[in-house]
C-alpha cells in the first residue's frame, strides 16, 4: 500500500499529494538540495513534523482514506 502525503507551510499554502516521498518532492518543488527538518516538542521529547526548506516552514501530513461507518 503506497502512503499518502501532503503539506502545509506557514501561509496556509498546501501542497497536496507529494507522494511517495515528501521531502524529496518538497526539494524538487523549490528547487533545493538541502532541508531541515523541523520538530515539535511533545510530552514523549521532540517529534519530527516536517521540513523547514526555503524559508517554508512545511508541516507533513498523512493522509488516509475515509471510511465511513455504514
Amino acid at each position: 500500500m503506497t502512503m499518502h502525503y501532503m503539506a502545509r507551510d506557514q501561509y496556509g499554502q498546501t501542497y497536496p499529494d507529494i507522494s511517495p516521498h515528501p521531502r524529496k518532492w518538497l526539494l524538487s518543488y523549490f528547487d533545493r538540495k538541502h532541508a531541515e527538518k523541523m520538530y515539535v516538542d511533545t510530552p514523549k521529547g521532540p517529534e519530527h513534523i516536517g521540513y523547514v526548506i526555503a524559508g517554508h516552514w512545511l508541516h507533513v501530513f498523512r493522509v488516509l482514506p475515509f471510511h465511513a461507518d455504514d
